[in-house]
């Protein structure tokens, strides 16, 4: 079976969200053009480390070019999306792998999102030689998720997401884990609960 490739270029809307209430929420990258929609679910550490590496290849392309390219030094208010998800929100797979990547011709970011796969193997070894195949194999491989981004666009998502992230509940102000609206049990005060 051929893979499945999710191509938006450019997507009309790309944006990570949320559905759920804080501490049970389930994160997702949503792109959508001609009445199209693709959603793909992952980690709420995957959202914080992609926003985060956009920021940085952007702010990496404009050192290279001197600020000659397209790039934005903050996210424009004028592509700024705050709207929810698109629902029905229907998941395509889980995110495993990601990958970004600057098109300088096109002055473009690319943002790819691989299916997550379970691999079979009995050593470390055969498990890297099975994950090399698998990214190698353009043909075959897990479904993928593609978007080919302006800097303004690239800028506004990494922004979006960011505050997505954290839009959850707050940190304790002791041990840094989340509090719970029902209290926090706080392994710094050795374990006593502390209330919201």
């Amino acid at each position: 079976m051929s893979r499945q490739v999710f191509l938006y270029d450019p997507p009309d809307r790309f944006v990570a969200g949320t559905v759920g209430l804080p501490g049970r929420r389930t994160f997702f990258l949503q792109a959508s053009a001609s009445g199209r929609v693709t959603s793909v679910s992952l980690e709420k550490t995957q959202v914080a480390a992609l926003a985060e590496r956009i920021d940085e290849l952007l702010d990496e392309v404009v050192r290279r070019t001197g600020g000659n390219a397209p790039v934005p030094a903050m996210a424009p208010t004028d592509v700024t999306d705050a709207a929810p998800l698109d629902a029905p929100v229907e998941e395509e797979f889980r995110v495993g792998t990601m990958a970004l990547a600057w098109d300088g011709d096109e002055q473009r970011m690319i943002v790819e999102a691989q299916a997550l796969v379970e691999l079979d193997a009995d050593t470390d070894e055969d498990l890297a030689d099975a994950e090399e195949r698998l990214l190698q194999d353009e043909e075959n491989g897990p479904p993928m998720l593609r978007v080919r981004l302006s800097g303004a666009q690239a800028r506004a998502f990494a922004k979006r997401a960011l505050d997505v992230v954290n839009a959850g509940r707050p940190p304790c102000p002791l041990c840094s884990l989340p509090l719970d609206p029902e209290g926090h049990v706080c392994p710094r005060q050795n374990g006593y609960r502390r209330d919201a």
